[in-house]
Parts: C-alpha cells; structure tokens; sequence
C-alpha cells in the first residue's frame, strides 16, 4: 500500500512540475493544452516538490530566463475572385484555337563575298484550316522562302512545302505531314458581320515568342491596304489588338474563337505595335484557299488594260468634261478589253511634268459603280468579280458617254 501511494504522488508531482515548466516558458502552448491553469500563476502550483518562500514568490522567473519566443501569426486566406467575362472569353478562345497555332520559321539562302551560301532566317505564323495538313499564312512570311519549318503547339517541329500563293492578297498556303491527332483546324467565322467595338484576339509569333495572345477590339473596317505586288487591298480590317513582326500570318479571332481576320500588317514609325494593326478579312481566304490548294494560285478577273488615272488639272488642261476617271493608255492585244472594242490613247502629251496618253477611251463607271482611279476598278474586279463574268464598262469616248459589254478573263501570273 505505501508503495502505491508513493507512485501516485510522484506522478501527482511530474504532473505540477510540467504544468509549471509549460506556464512559465510556453504560455501561448499552455492557453491550448492546460486552459484550466492558464490563468493560475506558476507559484501557486508548485506542489510538494518546490514549496516557495516568500522571497520566491515575488519573482516568479529568474532574471536570466529566456523569453519565450513569437508565434508566426497565421496565414491570412484571400478569398477566391472570379475571371472577369472578357477574362473567361479570352482564356476560353486561346485554349480552344490556339493548339492549331504555329510558329513557321523560314530559310533563305543568300551568298556572301566568296559566293558561299549563308542561311538567313525569319519568323512568321499561320494556322490549320483543314485536316488535310494545310496552314493558311501571309505570302509574304513564305514567298522567298528555300526552306519551311514548322512548329506545333506541342514542340514538334515539321517540314512544309508551298500549296500555293496568291501576292495580290497576301495570301499563302502550306502543308505538313504529321499524324491527324496532331491537327487542330481552326474555326472560320464570316468578316462580312463584323462590327467596329466588338473584341478582337490575335494569337501568333510576335518575336518568335510562340502562341502569344493579345486583345483589343476592331477599330475600323473596309480599309484599303496596297500588296507587296503593289496591288490593292479591299476589305481591310484594323485593330488595336497588338500586333508585332512574328505575327504576320496568325489569326484575329471574335469572342467565339471564329477567324475574323489574318493578321498582316501594322503601322508603325518605331517598327513594333502602337495600336494600329491590319488584317485580311477571312471572306477573301474563304473565297481563295480552296484555289490555292487546288491548283497552286488565286484566278483575278481582268479586263486587260492599264491607264492613267485623270485629275481635275488634266481634265482642265486637256479640256476634257469628266474630271475624274481611267485613262485608257494601253490595250492588251487579244484581251477582253480589245474584244469588246476598248480603245487606247493614240498620242502622247506632256501635262505639267507627266506624259498623258489621249485620243483613247475615258473610263468612268463598271456596273454603275463610279470609277475614279485605276485602282477602284482593281478592287472591284477583284473582289466581286470571277472570270467569266460579264460586266458593263462606261466610257466617255469623244465626249459621248456609251457602254461597253466586257466578259472578263483571267489575269495571268504576271498581270
């Protein structure tokens, strides 16, 4: 019996003398584990073992006693915030298309001073539009290419070869060969209903930095924007989504991950994006592409003349009632225009410092369109118009306004 008191008393006193060390040296520790003494100074639970005096309860701690130390206060949770919609739509939109994406790295081989060859490189995008392996892409990224490269979204990188090109629209096509399960064609919306305000998404190679994507909204549409071949442009969209070299060939997408546009060109006096982008409306590459694939090139209807476009100055000089309009200069020997009984300029005059074809045709209307310039009638030709169709060209021919019947041809290659 004394034994078993004798072990209860001393886990009665292990039990003070650890309450006590965790009061005095671990209070906040103490707070969780004893709450019943946490409010009971450490003196007064000494117990048998340490029977205080009454110097000792004055201080409770030796003065050498280290201080407990801080406690890291608790991390603070910052509450869940929703994506914004615009936030939802773009990251939606570059999930969905951007896996049909690619980065198209070019080669062109030059020659230095010892006629060897050296490898000059450039970067573009383009985008799957088919499961065939075709990418539709700038003509300019791929035009004086020797070499193609492309990468998908994964890292893989293939060779391409050239489908087809069309320069007067800056339009090119170009395959891979690569597992179906590695294709992703990318929706085509129709540019025919865009509207100015709504959101525009890029996704491209701005710098070879690969499936970037940047935002803004269409700024402007049916601007006219002049082909490296120096032909026109209809139909032009503007955006102020960024656009930067790299980007040329990649798609302007709408909110519904639709391709509204081919991105192609910006204006910039520093050579990087402020604001001010181009791209081709994606009703031109619907129309073309499926030429472009079929037989390697774009038809253009033509009438098969070329002239000077009359200003009110010349009009004045020459005494000519029209002040605006083409002046017939030449007539393609066998072309439709000839057909059709088109007349050329028979002389030659001098007008302030330009030489002035007369004596030939004045063009003025083409389906009752008015034409002022040379290069209204391209567009029109161009953007409406096939070979094949019949079109009715007014003319002003010895002052007398008559009408010419002209079924149009194609424009050749070099046209």
């Amino acid at each position: 019996m004394g034994a078993f008191v004798r072990a209860m008393l001393l886990v009665v006193v292990t039990s003070l003398v650890t309450a006590y060390v965790v009061l005095a040296f671990y209070p906040r520790v103490a707070e969780v584990v004893f709450p019943a003494l946490a409010t009971v100074a450490p003196t007064e639970i000494a117990g048998p073992a340490a029977m205080p005096t009454a110097a000792s309860t004055a201080t409770s701690l030796p003065a050498t006693a280290p201080q407990p130390a801080a406690l890291l206060p608790a991390p603070t949770l910052v509450p869940f915030v929703p994506l914004t919609y615009e936030e939802e739509v773009v990251t939606r939109v570059y999930r969905e298309s951007g896996p049909g994406v690619v980065n198209i790295t070019t080669t062109a081989f030059g020659y230095d001073y010892f006629l060897q060859p050296v490898p000059q490189q450039g970067t573009g995008s383009g985008f799957m539009i088919d499961k065939q392996g075709n990418i539709l892409t700038n003509n300019h990224v791929v035009e004086q290419a020797d070499e193609l490269e492309v990468t998908l979204a994964d890292k893989t990188k293939v060779p391409a070869e050239v489908v087809g090109r069309d320069p007067s629209n800056d339009l090119a096509v170009i395959r891979i060969d690569v597992p179906q399960e590695k294709l992703y064609p990318v929706k085509l919306g129709d540019s025919g209903v865009l509207q100015v305000g709504q959101m525009a998404i890029a996704i491209g190679n701005p710098f070879g930095l690969e499936r970037t994507v940047t935002t803004g909204v269409v700024s402007s549409l049916g601007r006219t924007l002049r082909a490296e071949n120096g032909r026109m442009m209809a139909g032009i969209i503007q955006t102020d989504a960024a656009i930067n070299p790299g980007n040329s060939g990649g798609p302007l997408l709408n909110s519904r991950g639709e391709v509204i546009g081919i991105n192609t060109a910006i204006f910039s006096p520093s050579g990087g994006s402020v604001g001010v982008g181009f791209a081709i409306p994606v009703n031109t590459a619907r129309r073309l592409a499926p030429e472009l694939i079929a037989k390697g090139r774009a038809s253009h209807a033509w009438i098969g003349v070329s002239g000077v476009d009359l200003s009110p100055q010349m009009a004045k000089a020459l005494n000519i009632p029209n002040t605006e309009g083409i002046l017939v200069a030449q007539v393609v020997r066998g072309g439709p225009g000839e057909r059709a009984g088109l007349k050329a300029g028979t002389r030659v005059v001098r007008v302030g410092n330009q030489r002035v074809p007369v004596g030939g045709d004045i063009i003025t209307a083409v389906d009752d369109r008015p034409i002022k310039v040379m290069d209204d009638l391209t567009l029109y030709l161009d953007g409406e118009r096939r070979p094949g169709d019949v079109v009715r060209l007014s003319i002003l021919r010895d002052e007398r306004v008559q009408t010419l019947q002209i079924a149009l041809g194609e424009r050749p290659a070099d046209g």
